[in-house]
């Protein structure tokens, strides 16, 4: 059974940012977390000082691990921002500033 038949849901077409450089297609209204997890990537935050990879914890805006750089804005929550076309999305280290 298609998930999409019940509903009847047919997404738009997808558009295309960047993730570190590389193109990230994502669908309309799908958030950074949601693109880079159907991308197969499942990491893009380094904590402060160690570095520790983070992605996705609470999925709701409640934590900081999912941390992202989105058009040259440092902590933007990838579980809440919407993909929009041309976005450029890299990865965050620490605070993603240079005071690190």
């Amino acid at each position: 059974m298609d998930p999409l038949d019940p509903t009847r849901a047919r997404p738009g077409p997808a558009r295309t940012a960047t993730f570190d450089g590389r193109p990230l297609p994502a669908l309309p209204g799908q958030t950074v977390a949601a693109a880079l997890w159907a991308a197969g990537v499942t990491a893009w935050h380094g904590t402060r000082g160690t570095g520790v990879p983070r992605g996705v914890f609470c999925g709701i805006g409640v934590c900081f691990d999912c941390l992202v750089i989105v058009n040259d804005r440092p902590g933007q929550r990838a579980c809440l921002v919407q993909v929009r076309p041309g976005d450029v999305i890299r990865t965050q280290r620490g605070t993603g500033r240079d005071d690190d």
